[in-house]
């Protein structure tokens, strides 16, 4: 049973931060990617984001450089510390895992995730101009 639990979203200003954490449980980090993917009214879902196990680490063009994944081992959770913040980054953000595999792109990796049938229920983060 895989729990993926997100929580703090909010509302912050144009160019500010904020970070968002996943808690998980019910699954075995040593053979996952987790990360995080968003979806915003009107628009696709976008994979953002994601961490495996060793610590490498995955970012989309559009927040690399502005955000930072991170994993507590002993508190088994990851972290999305999101700065500089845009209202096109208003959107409900998910978190989600998925089996990690060696063979794939980074990329290909994100895209898989985006797809995955494990997935959190949610957090809002609402950007205002």
């Amino acid at each position: 049973e895989v729990q993926l639990v997100e929580s703090g979203g909010g509302l912050v200003q144009a160019g500010g931060s904020l970070r968002i954490s996943c808690a998980f449980s019910g699954l075995n980090f040593d053979g996952y990617a987790i990360g995080w993917v968003r979806r915003a009214p009107g628009k696709a879902r976008e994979g953002i984001s994601w961490i495996n196990f060793p610590g490498t680490t995955y970012y989309a063009d559009s927040v690399k450089g502005r955000f930072t994944i991170s994993r507590d081992y002993a508190n088994n959770t990851v972290y999305l510390q999101m700065n500089t913040l845009k209202p096109e980054d208003t959107a409900v953000y998910y978190c989600v895992a998925d089996r990690y595999s060696p063979l794939l792109t980074f990329a290909q990796t994100m895209g898989v995730m985006e797809f995955t049938k494990y997935w959190g229920q949610g957090t809002q983060v609402t950007v205002s101009s």
